[in-house]
């Protein structure tokens, strides 16, 4: 039996479809973004340049918690809730890679069964593989191609809780933060860095049994953040309660983030932290270019090895190991130039 190959989509092709909120295309697209091949880098690099226009009118927010926490089932709940409010709504999803292989589980589709089908929503899991920052390297991406085939609300729920996780931060306009019951527990064992930057907290699975227990929490995290400084968008972080099972708190979730928006947009903190996130975000592809750059030359990345040997085993300081490699570099580039 033979195989069809399905025939490579365009750069048109892929804009069009794009544009037109074409699902399979925009699905298509984040593969092509995802992809380590030169030929693809170059057509998504076109790609995004195209779009990029009618990207930025969405809502991003950036959603974490510890493992048990419930961020699968809160997300279907809150995300019912918004496309009942008739917005389209786009949820990446970042599944923890294996260390070893590489691989992930990609399973929070199936976690999200009744979102999973819902018309206004769109869920994309995603391997974390080796980035750091608790996303996927093509997150952003990603995020701007759902913007440009027209979702309102983009959800990024990354990996777990570390203090490396604190770079969604600076790709979301709202970060919101899920715990436990138990805050004793909970303030010992989650990163300080992670309350610091969250502009709300949600103790979950807040009924039955548990609805005093997670009003006590939500009083305690309440009390624990008026030790930390006042954020630079003036917001005072809230501490939600919620139940994804009796749905009570999910509407208050959503109107604190709504409430947020117009107050960070009135104040001008909105605008401002996108254009900073925007150069932020060049930054940082320089960075990934001129490192990928770097290993295109096989002597630079020779000496490299060299050089991180000689780091490794205290033979060299780290700033003259880059300050030669540095050099290097230079006289590679010089070579080709001249």
């Amino acid at each position: 039996m033979k195989h069809t190959i399905k025939p490579r989509l365009s750069l048109t092709d892929f804009t069009e479809g794009i544009l037109k909120g074409d699902r399979i295309v925009l699905g298509q697209a984040i593969t092509l973004v995802e992809s380590k091949r030169k030929e693809d880098q170059d057509q998504a690099s076109r790609l995004l340049e195209n779009v990029l226009t009618h990207t930025g009118k969405s809502l991003r927010i950036g959603l974490t918690g510890v493992p048990g926490v419930g961020k699968s089932t809160f997300i279907e709940a809150f995300g019912k809730h918004i496309t009942g409010k008739g917005l389209k709504l786009a949820v990446l999803t970042i599944d923890p890679s294996s260390p070893v292989t590489g691989g992930s589980i990609l399973g929070d589709k199936t976690r999200m069964d009744e979102l999973s089908k819902d018309p206004m929503a769109f869920i994309r899991p995603t391997a974390a593989s080796h980035a750091l920052g608790g996303v996927a390297h093509k997150t952003r991406e990603a995020m701007l191609l759902c913007e440009a085939a027209g979702f309102e609300v983009i959800l990024v729920e990354t990996v777990g809780v570390g203090q490396s996780e604190i770079a969604v931060k600076n790709m979301v306009d709202f970060f919101l933060l899920l715990v436990l019951t138990g805050a004793g527990d909970e303030l010992q064992g989650i990163k300080k860095g992670i309350i610091e930057i969250a502009d709300a907290l949600v103790v979950t699975k807040a009924d039955g049994d548990n609805v005093t227990k997670s009003l006590e929490t939500q009083a305690m995290y309440q009390e624990a953040l008026h030790l930390f400084a006042a954020p630079p968008s003036g917001w005072q972080t809230r501490v939600l309660t919620s139940s994804a099972f009796t749905g009570e708190g999910i509407g208050e979730v959503y109107n604190t983030i709504m409430e947020y928006r117009q107050a960070a947009t009135v104040n001008g903190f909105f605008a401002a932290n996108r254009r900073q996130q925007n150069v932020s975000w060049f930054r940082e592809y320089f960075s990934q270019l001129l490192n990928a750059d770097i290993e295109h030359h096989a002597a630079v990345r020779t000496l490299r090895k060299t050089l991180e040997a000689g780091v490794t085993n205290l033979t060299l300081s780290s700033h003259a190991a880059a300050a030669e490699l540095l050099e290097a570099y230079h006289q590679a580039i010089r070579g080709i130039r001249s």
